[in-house]
């Protein structure tokens, strides 16, 4: 798999606040009383300039593609490059004129808008809500993330299924509780003799051939300054607990979760989307680990076994993962259940829980009431939410949404670099390309079961305002109608010009 891409040194953010002087925000103290400067009305531009031209996983025609389309959009304001009149929303405003409020003070006595929101986006977005393609049960809710206001909200306190949506709580749990940079290792321990090697599993899914070739080759340089060639192999899986089955069972989108794995197990050489999975990963990884040693004149004999590294033994050999901001952002961007579940695992072993999924559902818990989010009815059973027994609100998501869009909270900021981009990256690469109405300027995380579609990220306006949204539908019948009508109230936020 490809390296991710070193981001720019240039934080948008701390530009505009370069160029401002903008004293940083109060810290907040709950969704329901934020409390910010209209300096933080630069965020919108600041994160959407980021998002499409300096953030993302991988450095690829994507990539190129997001900034043709950003450089061609203040030129042309519509998804295209040629100089045609618009098509697609309102402009967003000069930088000067955003710069301008900077020393306008937010009302913060506006209260939230209650279900039914302000006149406006009810006009806009109750019709939309309203199509029989999202089933019997639609949930919304819109957040303003300059003010922390919500500007809208249907059923906002209503927990639903919420489907791969729920990623985004995982992801921003995981960068709460262990930071951006951490990378999960995996190494090779040798006994005090060097007779005995064990190949021992972090957590890393993303752990791929090359890198298990690197584990090996160290391993060689090791033995052979010690003289010696022939070596019992074990591998270790303990780090996680529990079963490793998913309750979903065998299925293509999900691999049995392992501490050891190699390509998350995928036996086709992809490394996105539905895939043949090995049934033992472990064993796999191990098996191909001891072929690598042999190839290289160390006879590991009949063969990995399952087991702990000896007592005193020594690391000779180790791996570290691409840093966890890179880890969310392939999450988020693919889809990637993977990457989900070792995240929910990480997270409980960084809160002292087993690492299973009752572990991870406690530690996701506890992890987002730290960050003074809205929880009732909320239940995590898995990090990647293919269990239907999972629950959040609309409240929640577009909370999680907005809490990663706050200045003092930086280390949250890949949750919204990593979503799909419209039109362009991920499960929304083959969305919103009839119409230039939210191409580039929606950022969301996808939802689907059967029965369920949901939808939430993050779009900038027509005046450059940066809202973080959440719609949840279930009862649905036809999952592409479903998703042509969420798409819709997406586009019509970013059609949003009051």
């Amino acid at each position: 798999m490809a390296e991710p891409v070193k981001r720019p040194s240039i934080n948008p953010l701390k530009a505009f606040r370069g160029l401002t002087g903008a004293a940083r925000p109060n810290r907040l103290h709950g969704l329901s009383n934020w409390q910010f400067t209209a300096g933080s009305a630069v965020l919108g531009l600041a994160l959407a300039a980021g998002a499409v031209l300096a953030a993302g996983p991988w450095d690829s025609g994507q990539r190129k593609a997001e900034q043709e389309w950003a450089a061609a959009r203040s030129r042309t304001g519509g998804a295209h490059h040629e100089a045609t009149a618009p098509s697609g929303p309102a402009l967003a405003p000069s930088a000067p004129a955003v710069l301008t409020g900077l020393n306008t003070v937010v009302d913060k006595s506006a209260p939230d808008a209650p279900d039914g929101a302000t006149a406006d986006l009810r006009d806009t977005l109750t019709p939309l809500l309203n199509a029989s393609a999202l089933g019997t049960v639609r949930t919304a809710v819109v957040i303003d993330t300059a003010t922390g206001k919500r500007l809208y909200g249907k059923g906002a306190d209503t927990a639903m299924t919420p489907a791969s949506t729920v990623k985004i709580a995982t992801t921003v749990a995981a960068l709460s509780a262990l930071g951006p940079g951490h990378r999960i290792a995996t190494t090779v321990q040798a006994s005090p003799d060097s007779r005995s090697l064990t190949l021992v599993g972090g957590g890393d899914p993303t752990l791929d051939k090359a890198a298990l070739r690197e584990l090996a080759a160290d391993t060689v340089h090791a033995l052979r300054d010690r003289g010696i060639d022939t070596v019992r192999l074990a591998y270790d899986t303990s780090r996680y607990s529990g079963p490793a089955l998913h309750p979903i069972g065998p299925n293509e989108n999900i691999a049995p979760v392992s501490a050891l794995m190699v390509d998350e197990g995928r036996l086709d050489g992809t490394d996105s989307g539905p895939a043949p999975r090995s049934g033992d990963p472990a064993g796999d990884a191990a098996r191909t680990f001891a072929g690598l040693l042999n190839d290289a004149d160390i006879d590991t004999g009949s063969g990995p076994v399952s087991g702990r590294p000896a007592a005193k033994s020594r690391p000779v050999a180790e791996h570290l993962s691409a840093p966890l901001s890179a880890l969310v952002e392939r999450a988020l961007t693919n889809s990637d259940n993977d990457i989900a579940e070792a995240l929910a695992r990480q997270t409980a072993l960084a809160a002292g829980e087993r690492a299973d999924f009752d572990g991870g559902r406690r530690a996701v818990t506890a992890q987002l009431k730290k960050l003074h989010l809205p929880l009732n009815g909320a239940k995590f059973a898995d990090g990647s939410g293919l269990n239907r027994q999972d629950k959040v609100t609309a409240g929640l998501l577009a909370g999680l949404l907005a809490r990663a869009a706050d200045p003092d909270h930086p280390e949250l900021r890949p949750v919204l670099t990593g979503l799909p981009v419209a039109g362009f990256s991920g499960t929304l690469s083959k969305r919103y390309t009839e119409t230039s109405r939210g191409t580039g300027l929606i950022r969301a995380k996808t939802g689907t079961l059967t029965g369920v579609n949901t939808l939430a990220g993050t779009v900038v306006d027509g005046q450059g305002r940066l809202l973080a949204f959440a719609f949840l539908a279930s009862g649905t019948t036809s999952p592409s109608e479903a998703q042509s009508s969420l798409d819709a109230l997406a586009a019509s936020l970013a059609a949003r010009t009051r």
